[in-house]
């Protein structure tokens, strides 16, 4: 068993190619991926889940959907991550594994949703730590009902080591599917949980509900936005590029520039 200490066998992975059509009509407007939490794209999010014990360089952002916007956005940010751009066709979860394993070079992987956010109380450390680099480790919340395993839900992170996930492919594929399943039938699954909020932002109303938990629970307003006196702000987001228009009252909304997503 390898210690964990040194991180420099670990490669980060965010995936961020699919074409959100669950958060519709938000992914109209802007990839998934560039889809503001807190007033933040959660791509951002996402490198910073990682970028506690992982350099950038080390951290890979696979692309397709709108690819040309999510790489300017990637222009801008300090720090370089490598693009891993999916043609003609976006390769899913384990196909994006699969087109990167030449830069992976050996080293075990680990992996996240771009549309899972996370409040800053979940720790990338501690899921790894205890990690034996054996079995894929899944990062888990206990719903109290019946959900992906027993009462547990993935929550878009995963540990998973080299000498499993090197025989991927770059053709669309799932991890589950390809590699998942049958780690879970064999008993293999490494499944931890963790109490910190984590929110799959792939409907408007859990989007909704990711923005809020980042807020305390107060609207989040971006600073470039318009709202005009006398207009009444509640429990929503409002975009930048957006206006809420004097004596309009925003109750449990979305407001994406021309677009208003009422969340009921």
């Amino acid at each position: 068993m390898r210690e964990i200490g040194d991180m420099s066998d670990l490669a980060g992975v965010v995936l961020a190619a699919g074409a959100g059509t669950r958060l519709a009509p938000l992914t109209r407007l802007r990839p998934k991926a560039l889809c503001p939490v807190g007033n933040r794209p959660l791509l951002d999010h996402a490198i910073e889940r990682l970028a506690p014990v992982l350099p950038a360089e080390s951290i890979a952002v696979n692309l397709h959907h709108r690819a040309h916007l999510v790489e300017e956005h990637l222009d801008r940010l300090p720090d370089v991550v490598h693009r891993s751009r999916e043609r003609p066709q976006a390769l899913g979860t384990a196909g994006a594994i699969g087109a990167l394993l030449p830069w992976v070079d050996g080293r075990d992987v680990a992996v996240t949703n771009v549309d899972a956010w996370s409040s800053p109380a979940l720790d990338l450390a501690e899921v790894i730590d205890g990690w034996d680099r054996e079995r894929v480790r899944l990062l888990t919340v206990d719903v109290g009902e019946e959900a992906d395993f027993g009462t547990l839900r993935y929550c878009g992170l995963a540990l998973m080591p080299h000498h499993l996930v090197r025989h991927l492919r770059a053709e669309p594929s799932g991890l589950y599917e390809v590699l998942w399943r049958r780690e879970r039938e064999a008993g293999r699954l490494d499944l931890v949980t963790t109490d910190a909020e984590v929110i799959d932002c792939g409907t408007p109303h859990d989007y909704l509900r990711a923005n809020l938990a980042s807020s305390g629970g107060t609207s989040v307003v971006h600073p470039e936005a318009r709202v005009a006196d006398g207009a009444v702000v509640e429990r929503s987001v409002v975009w930048d590029r957006s206006e809420v228009h004097h004596r309009e009252h925003l109750v449990s909304a979305i407001r994406a520039e021309h677009l208003t997503v009422l969340v009921r």
